[in-house]
């Protein structure tokens, strides 16, 4: 029963989004986004793999917290979702959408983490025109991309990879995502990697 609420609760969020209506939180900002245009779709070679004791990091929050890996362990499933930019329109839908999935990740005793290369100011100003996100947005700023770095997916342009990766509560990594930096990750495709630490 419960797989089955989730798939509809999944469907339901792609069906908006097909619908764009997903997309309400950047269309009421949207003279604010700006466009990169085309971008090479992966620009980076990973360091980690499936099955491997993920990096660990601590980075400043928006609240002003230093949030680490390590402090999830034992404790807490994690999902990282590294952007490639602010204020750019795929990342604008991505985080947004994770607020119609936060029982999802609730249900996978599973805290979500977003991080961005950009500074804070800059993640304060964009995700308060956003609207609230339930999960801490971390700034792999300086030394700049370092975290992107470790996990292998820092372009060559300073930029992270849109990617995401679900780490256990051991602390292994269980789910890899490298998208297409043009495409918003589809949603349930982490939804059935999530169902899969349970088994």
């Amino acid at each position: 029963m419960m797989k089955q609420v989730i798939y509809l609760f999944a469907a339901c969020y792609l069906g908006l989004a097909g619908l764009g209506l997903a997309q309400t939180h950047s269309l009421a900002f949207k003279d604010g986004i700006y466009n990169p245009g085309f971008l090479k779709p992966r620009d980076s070679v990973l360091k980690v793999k499936v099955g491997d004791k993920a990096p660990d990091f601590t980075l400043p929050s928006l609240k002003g917290e230093k949030i680490s890996l390590h402090q999830f362990a034992g404790k807490k499933n994690v999902v990282l979702s590294f952007v490639p930019g602010a204020w750019t329109p795929v990342c604008s839908d991505q985080w947004p959408g994770y607020n119609l999935a936060k029982d999802i990740f609730d249900q996978h005793d599973a805290v979500l983490l977003g991080i961005s290369v950009d500074n804070l100011p800059t993640l304060y100003a964009w995700t308060h025109e956003m609207g609230d996100l339930w999960f801490p947005v971390l700034s792999d700023f300086w030394p700049h991309g370092k975290v992107a770095s470790s996990y292998g997916i820092l372009r060559s342009d300073g930029m992270a990879e849109r990617a995401i990766f679900i780490i256990d509560k051991k602390g292994i990594v269980r789910y890899i995502d490298i998208h297409d930096i043009n495409k918003r990750p589809r949603l349930e495709e982490l939804v059935a990697a999530l169902q899969k630490l349970g088994q």
